[in-house]
């Protein structure tokens, strides 16, 4: 009966992230740098806000957009943090967690056949989601600029078909941003043409050299613009699956049928513990960055004085560095590593093609795990050289 199965989601492959984690899982003195989830505990007032709520029976069905305090409260936050204007009543979808808001717009604003442009190397779930609505991705090679997807390297990809630009900036996996100016720019190619821009801002709390800048913030770009945020990342909320979806309202009113139709609505306990975050945890997020920044130049400095050839990332908690003069893949350079040092990295090719020939990092890990995770991967490499 197998061949009965959807063809599309049986093309989907399951991400490599979960295979070298549940790898080194099984390993006794494994060191695992793979996962992108903060080791931060969720702070003490949102989790009493989930408790209150329990006690309190607001565990019901909520409106299919979210409690209204709650978007109240999330329009309010990002106005205040990047400068965009959303109105709470019918711009603005609380989601099961940023990746179901990515699957709703995506799944609202695709057709077979449409392209959809994005950078490579990219987090890996944006292809499965394209792939699912009979849509086509367009990588864009950034490994020559900086893992910047620029306004030129965008213009060059534009076609016909084109429907859908993906921006995911600070980004996962390389940890790249994209400043005003940049931003700016890419507003001026794209504003006024078909083609919606879907900025991925999960990392926006996570920005190391410069203050987040959002292309929604960019004049006469909000009408084609859609904004995806949520708290997993900036509030270490990632079990209790909150993510923030703002956009025209147009395109809200059709997006609310798929949310609708697929999960009814965001859990009534998180959307409590989310709203307790963006009104009194306002600066929640600013004790973690001090931590990953301080992790951050750890782990760069250790890499370079390695011979690893890295950029210095300036936002996420990612590093990608090149294990391309190794003479090895990034598969079999993960492979072996997880083998003879018992350390667990992503390779790069998980990333779309574009990635090959580097490994992921992730520094969401404590000093202790990092320190000496490190250590093996100098082990590791001392031992190539020979």
């Amino acid at each position: 009966m197998k061949h009965l199965l959807n063809k599309r989601v049986q093309e989907v492959k399951l991400s490599p992230i979960r295979l070298y984690s549940q790898r080194i899982s099984e390993l006794k003195d494994g060191i695992n740098l793979t996962i992108g989830q903060p080791d931060f505990f969720t702070p003490e007032h949102i989790k009493e806000a989930g408790k209150r709520a329990i006690d309190e029976n607001k565990t019901s069905y909520t409106n299919t957009a979210g409690i209204p305090e709650l978007r109240k409260a999330a329009s309010k936050y990002v106005n205040e943090k990047y400068n965009l204007s959303y109105n709470w009543e019918d711009e603005v979808l609380i989601t099961t967690g940023a990746t179901q808001a990515l699957d709703i717009v995506l799944r609202t604003i695709l057709e077979e056949g449409c392209e959809v442009i994005l950078p490579g190397p990219v987090y890996l779930g944006y292809h499965p989601l394209i792939q699912m609505c009979g849509a086509v991705p367009v990588f864009v090679d950034t490994t020559n600029n900086d893992f910047k997807m620029t306004a030129d390297l965008i213009e060059k990809k534009l076609t016909p078909k084109t429907r859908c630009v993906i921006l995911s900036y600070p980004s996962n996996p390389v940890g790249a941003i994209l400043n005003k100016e940049e931003l700016e720019e890419i507003g001026r190619l794209l504003k006024g043409k078909d083609i919606f821009i879907v900025s991925d801002e999960i990392y926006s709390e996570l920005n190391y050299e410069e203050d987040h800048y959002s292309i929604a913030a960019v004049p006469e770009l909000k009408n084609q613009s859609v904004v995806i945020n949520g708290l997993s990342k900036s509030h270490s909320m990632t079990g209790w699956r909150i993510g923030l979806l703002f956009a025209p309202a147009y395109l809200i009113s059709e997006a609310f049928k798929v949310q609708v139709y697929s999960t009814t609505c965001a859990s009534s306990i998180s959307q409590y513990a989310a709203l307790e975050a963006l009104t009194n945890g306002f600066d929640d997020p600013l004790i973690m960055k001090k931590v990953y920044q301080k992790r951050r130049d750890y782990v760069y400095s250790r890499l370079a004085s390695m011979g690893f050839d890295v950029s210095k990332p300036k936002g996420a908690f990612y590093i990608f560095p090149s294990v391309k003069k190794f003479s090895m893949t990034s598969t079999e350079f993960a492979d072996a590593l997880l083998e003879k040092e018992h350390v667990a990295v992503v390779p790069g090719s998980a990333f779309s093609e574009l990635g090959e020939g580097y490994i992921r990092i992730s520094f969401a890990y404590s000093m202790e795990i990092l320190e000496e995770g490190l250590n093996r991967i100098e082990n590791f490499v001392g031992q190539l050289g020979q």
